[in-house]
């Protein structure tokens, strides 16, 4: 696992009504040793076969769950100190599995949807959203090797153009 990237598994109550769950909780991330103040809180559906991604913004960091069908989420290591950078990891979140994955700056994150359901995606962010230090990797680019499912065939125009991994400037 890459430094400071963490899959936290969500408690969940179920009975005869459904279920309730919580999907942040202060005193369980500082036992984590994770402090942070998420400031937003975003919410994407994307329908099946979606790819978003690979997007990040400099110096936020997100909590990734889904609240409604599943994603394959990939995150690429981009901290330039780090032994890490340039690798990737991947997970598969859903509303069955409970899990939800802490991504520190210093990383871009993109998904796909899996199986025919839509998916809703909620992330907590740690910065307010800055189209002035948003920027994204291509998500098949093939120094980074990432073997997405084959679900992934609606790609916007937008992360369609997104650079390269080797065309991108260094990252602090």
């Amino acid at each position: 696992m890459f430094e400071g990237l963490k899959i936290l598994k969500n408690h969940q109550i179920q009975d005869s009504r459904g279920f309730f769950q919580e999907l942040w909780n202060k005193r369980t991330f500082s036992e984590q040793n994770i402090h942070v103040n998420f400031v937003q809180t975003n919410h994407s559906r994307s329908y099946p076969n979606s790819l978003r991604g690979l997007h990040y913004q400099i110096g936020q960091g997100k909590l990734v769950g889904v609240v409604r069908g599943s994603i394959w989420n990939v995150v690429v290591d981009i901290r330039n100190e780090s032994p890490t950078r340039g690798k990737h990891f991947s997970v598969e979140l859903s509303e069955v599995n409970g899990l939800e994955l802490w991504i520190p700056p210093g990383f871009a994150n993109g998904f796909c949807v899996l199986g025919d359901t839509p998916a809703d995606v909620l992330y907590h962010t740690t910065d307010f959203y800055n189209p002035a230090v948003e920027s994204g990797i291509r998500w098949n680019d093939s120094d980074l090797a990432i073997q997405w499912p084959s679900c992934a065939t609606i790609i916007s125009e937008r992360d369609q153009a997104l650079p390269m991994w080797k065309q991108l400037c260094t990252h602090k």
